[in-house]
């Protein structure tokens, strides 16, 4: 059966003051009315049934989640007692998917990414079902043709075409860590690359068994999590022996190295709204550039990004290509170019200890 995963526990920090701990970036509505969470299980439609689809985020979030989704049973809500990449996350869900479904498919999805299209994703998840059905060992990901030399994604080359895919698929080359501006242009020009878009689709046996040789030691410990499952003392051995695991990210612990992997070549626009930047991806700018969310008054102003919460109005003068964030108790003025240092931010209020901030 297919079984969908949804990682849900990052902290979205480029998207401070809006995005804090306790409501970061994937359970805020930037773009319609329904969170980025929201949205992303909305796509799944009648694909996957509530009781196979499985949330797994900070601990912290779980109840924030759970208000979000109400019709998900409670336990497939699972919070991570601390922060340790995708790796152990992707192994978590796979360890309690092949509990109940030891032959299950997972589709596993980042929380926090914009894909309109419904239909054409649901498409491409079963055209990525059937390439594992054909052979069970495969991984699939899913990669985004590039419109731009991006420097913030990961690539994917792709080689030989597999034959009989309803979407066009590729055997996978290789994978690039994010490039610098040249490297980028140079993908881009060579026309056999793809962006990383962080879809996957595997056999929960299959990425089970990858993390068992590539990273053992983490495997034991998830190993142990699989054990208490069902117990009364899961949460205990959870807090135990997750905190225990050395994180990595999936791409490194597994995708790299792994010998069968194939990219399908994604048919739904998407958007992983990474910055505040990618506002202007997501809504329509004015004549004058500016993407406004909220109440703005600009004069002489261009290229700018004004999210405001309602009830309150940003004024600008005579300015070009800033960020512009207001909300209850912070405020963000920054140039565009200067977007990836709000990360800063956070570092410096966490070094100054002001929680309330964070």
């Amino acid at each position: 059966m297919l079984h969908a995963v949804v990682m849900a526990g990052g902290s979205g920090t480029r998207f401070w003051p809006a995005s804090r701990k306790l409501i970061p970036k994937q359970l805020l509505s930037l773009s319609g009315d329904r969170s980025m969470l929201q949205a992303t299980m909305d796509r799944l439609g009648e694909l996957v049934p509530a009781e196979r689809q499985l949330i797994v985020t900070n601990k912290i979030l779980c109840d924030a989640v759970r208000q979000q989704l109400p019709g998900l049973p409670e336990q497939n809500v699972v919070g991570e007692p601390c922060k340790r990449d995708t790796a152990p996350c992707v192994g978590l869900a796979a360890a309690m998917v092949a509990k109940v479904d030891p032959e299950g498919t997972m589709v596993v999805m980042p929380s926090d990414h914009v894909i309109a299209d419904h239909e054409k994703f649901q498409q491409a998840i079963v055209t990525g079902s059937e390439l594992i059905d054909q052979d069970p060992t495969r991984i699939v990901t899913f990669g985004i043709r590039p419109s731009y030399p991006a420097e913030s994604f990961g690539y994917i080359q792709r080689a030989s075409s597999i034959q009989g895919s309803r979407i066009p698929a590729f055997q996978v080359e290789n994978f690039r860590e994010k490039p610098d501006r040249v490297t980028a242009e140079q993908y881009v020009a060579a026309g056999n690359y793809y962006w990383n878009s962080g879809i996957f689709l595997w056999r929960a046996s299959t990425i089970l068994d990858a993390l068992k040789k590539n990273v053992p030691e983490m495997h034991s410990h998830l190993e142990k999590i699989a054990e208490a499952m069902d117990t009364d003392h899961f949460n205990d051995t959870l807090e135990k022996e997750f905190t225990a695991i050395d994180g990595t990210s999936i791409d490194y612990a597994v995708m790299e190295n792994y010998p069968n992997v194939v990219a399908v070549e994604a048919p739904f626009p998407w958007d992983d709204v990474g910055s505040w930047q990618a506002l202007s991806r997501l809504h329509e700018p004015d004549e004058q550039g500016n993407t406004v969310v909220g109440s703005h008054l600009g004069i002489d102003t261009k290229g700018a990004i004004i999210h405001a919460q309602p009830g309150h109005t940003i004024v600008t003068i005579d300015v070009d290509d800033l960020i512009v964030v207001q909300t209850g108790d912070a405020t963000l003025v920054a140039p565009k170019h200067a977007e990836e240092r709000v990360r800063e931010v956070v570092r410096e209020l966490e070094s100054r200890n002001q929680v309330d901030l964070l």
